[in-house]
């Protein structure tokens, strides 16, 4: 009898373990019928939008700020997406990859609130590369985006976000001739631009880092459309006090990159020197030593940068440039260049109140007891960052020439 228990209870015992396995997909959810969002981008709404307003998340007389936000959103339409460049969408856009759905909100949350009311099936960010935010945005109503992304667990940390020059909508309908699927051709050209040392690794997770860090302010990728399908990296756009507050030029991502050691070199030089005319550095190799003191009660940094580059264009004179004195001169030339474009740029950001280049985490690691005393939340280093002294000594070197005559 005791045998024959023994057997049932293991029989029932097994029969449960193997009934935990057979429960793995009572909750799938098919990918085709799935809501894939594949890019966002982000505006402001004018007020006579309120008027059009869906009662989705509450009725036209409940009391609510009168700023509202346009979201539009690029989802994917399943067996469509390509795996490799293609043609465009036809003129009825019946085959387009892609469906663009533009709604407005309050908020990020009340716009895809009343986005998930206008599609069928349930949306998902899990596949959200792209976000693009405009100017408008940046410079006002950070917080509650940032609010709503970090606590959303379906949105990557990898995703790149994107303030844009002008209407930030206009990205979603981009064509481009290499890619069918806009967002895909951003996120492969941020994606190239890092690889190719033209842009630092600047996702969406290092930026909220860097918003959270009280030694460092944060910056995001400006960006603009040329001829309507050319997406241009126009420079960083950089924050102060959880808010847009400037821009750079293009040439001056790589004077940042520069100050931050981050390789690989990308970026080409194109000045006129003294003696042999016009010509073009290329820059391959960036390395940066910082030092740190504290002189007369301030934070005094030193950034020595070496640079290895090649010679990559020389014309308007008739002097070769094929002489260690002749590259000697350039390099010179080049270093007196590049030094003023650094310090322009680091006298800029200081007179905006924002250390992108992290010079505060550098002080609160190695003067601790300066750090303690002086700072004690973010907005001190931002206003102390304006009175940091900052040397830069950046010594250029020519690897390659070229070819020349024999």
């Amino acid at each position: 009898m005791n045998r024959l228990l023994r057997k049932i209870s293991s029989g029932l015992l097994a029969a449960a373990v193997i009934s935990l396995f057979l429960t793995g997909c009572w909750d799938q959810v098919e990918i085709e019928d799935r809501a894939l969002v594949l890019g966002l981008s982000i505006d402001t709404a004018p007020p006579e939008k309120a008027d059009q307003e869906e009662e989705v998340t509450h009725l036209s007389d409940t009391p609510l700020p009168e700023e509202m936000i346009s979201v539009t959103a690029q989802i994917a339409v399943p067996g469509r997406v390509p795996l490799g460049p293609g043609s465009g969408s036809t003129e009825d856009g019946k085959t387009s990859p892609v469906w663009v759905v533009t709604v407005t909100g309050h908020s990020l949350d009340d716009a895809m609130n009343n986005l998930q009311q206008q599609i069928a099936d349930p949306r998902y960010l899990v596949h959200l590369r792209v976000i693009v935010i405009s100017e408008d945005i940046a410079r006002g109503r950070m917080d509650d985006l940032n609010d709503y992304l970090r606590r959303n667990p379906e949105v990557r940390r990898r995703t790149w976000l994107l303030v844009s020059e002008g209407r930030a909508s206009q990205f979603m309908d981009v064509k481009p001739p290499l890619q069918r699927v806009p967002t895909l051709y951003i996120l492969s050209m941020m994606e190239k631009a890092v690889t190719s040392g033209k842009f630092p690794p600047d996702y969406i997770g290092t930026y909220w880092s860097a918003d959270s860090k009280w030694g460092q302010s944060a910056y995001l990728p400006y960006v603009a459309l040329r001829n309507k399908d050319n997406v241009l990296i126009n420079g960083l756009a950089y924050f102060s006090q959880g808010k847009m507050v400037n821009t750079t030029k293009p040439l001056e991502i790589g004077a940042f990159m520069a100050v931050q050691g981050m390789d690989p070199g990308g970026y080409s030089a194109f000045f006129k020197t003294r003696e042999l005319g016009v010509v073009m550095t290329k820059t391959n190799k960036r390395y940066t030593k910082t030092r740190s003191s504290i002189r007369d009660g301030k934070p005094v940094l030193t950034y020595d940068i070496y640079l290895e580059g090649d010679l990559d264009e020389h014309f308007h004179s008739a002097k070769p440039a094929d002489s260690p004195a002749s590259l000697h001169e350039i390099e010179q030339e080049f270093n007196k260049n590049v030094q003023t474009l650094v310090h322009n740029l680091i006298r800029q950001t200081q007179k905006d109140h924002a250390d992108i280049f992290g010079m505060g985490e550098i002080i609160r690691a190695h003067h601790p007891a300066y750090w303690k005393e002086y700072i004690h939340d973010k907005d001190d280093w931002e206003k102390l960052y304006d009175s940091v002294t900052v040397n830069i000594n950046l010594t250029l070197h020519l690897r390659r020439v070229g070819l020349k005559e024999t």
